[in-house]
């Protein structure tokens, strides 16, 4: 399922234990963000990070050549290919946003497959940079039981503005169809506080005793056979089967480490100030930091690295 592209140990085993192995994805148009996430988590830290590049075979030879012909080139990394045949039959079709079923946004479900040798992962979105140092949210402490952390949806107050005036969901209600009996049958508060599975510290162990990759792919089945989320809710197709399965059952991270929503809206802008506090910035949402418009462009436009191959380009007002 996975094939380890050019994987080369260079680490003595005292080094080993050391890593902090970070997962991101590399999709066909969308590498900027890639490597503008790599740059700065890199450029942030002295910590000894282990990128796990996670991309479908035709797009992995562009994102080895950005790296290696850039200033990324110090970088410690392994690029992993994605085989998208593991989703067959497991994704509803679904027109409305078509972006939200790109094979890659399903990487996190897998984990324990990609991650051999690592207790603990770092998962990131691509639409993200780190401003903090990562050993910090590498040090999330996971309580026993748990698989997983993420950061709630509603803890952090100087969010919640922002939450309201572009309509963003933060319960579940906003995600999954309590129409459905499958959905009712779950015992879950439709005003239950969401998470948001774009910034994850995993525990492998835990994941695979619990077998999570499997309970999610019963839940990516079953919404092919009854349609319980769909798209046109808030999260689309990803994250409604980790709030299903990790329900109750995950432990917090520091919500400095995830301020999002930097994507719901071209108007609706943070205060500098706060964004200046933030460790981790995540423009979720249908406007990116890489296309017009956008807003807080500035904070990533500072870790982006130009493409040598000249494909892929910034989308500006000028441009």
């Amino acid at each position: 399922m996975w094939i380890c592209v050019g994987c080369v140990d260079l680490e003595s085993p005292e080094e080993m234990e050391e890593e902090i192995p970070v997962v991101i994805c590399a999709a066909a148009g969308r590498m900027g963000a890639t490597v503008a996430a790599i740059s700065s988590i890199y450029s942030n830290t002295e910590a000894n990070v282990l990128f796990y590049i996670v991309g479908l075979k035709t797009t992995i030879p562009h994102i080895r050549k950005w790296i290696e012909n850039s200033k990324l080139k110090e970088i410690k990394f392994k690029v992993v290919e994605f085989n998208p045949m593991v989703l067959k039959g497991k994704i509803r079709q679904d027109a409305s946003r078509p972006e939200l079923l790109q094979p890659l946004n399903f990487v996190r479900f897998y984990l324990p497959l990609l991650i051999q040798k690592h207790e603990k992962v770092i998962y990131l979105d691509d639409d993200i940079i780190v401003q903090g140092d990562i050993q910090e949210l590498y040090d999330t402490k996971l309580s026993p039981g748990h698989a997983a952390a993420f950061s709630d949806d509603c803890d952090l107050p100087s969010t919640h503005e922002i939450v309201r005036s572009v309509g963003m969901q933060n319960t579940y209600m906003g995600f999954l169809d309590y129409r459905k009996q499958a959905i009712r049958d779950l015992g879950i508060s439709p005003s239950t506080c969401s998470f948001n599975p774009g910034v994850i510290v995993a525990n492998m162990t835990e994941w695979k005793h619990q077998r999570i990759t499997k309970q999610l792919e019963k839940w990516m089945q079953r919404n092919v056979e009854e349609n319980l989320y769909s798209s046109t809710l808030g999260g689309g197709v990803a994250t409604s089967p980790m709030l299903i399965v990790f329900h109750g059952k995950y432990s917090t991270i520091n919500p400095m480490w995830h301020i999002r929503h930097l994507g719901w809206s071209p108007d609706t802008r943070y205060s500098e100030h706060f964004l200046q506090e933030a460790k981790l910035l995540h423009w979720n949402g249908r406007y990116k930091p890489w296309d017009y418009p956008s807003v807080h462009t500035d904070l990533w436009e500072n870790w982006f690295i130009p493409d040598p191959s000249g494909k892929f380009k910034l989308t500006r007002p000028d441009s």
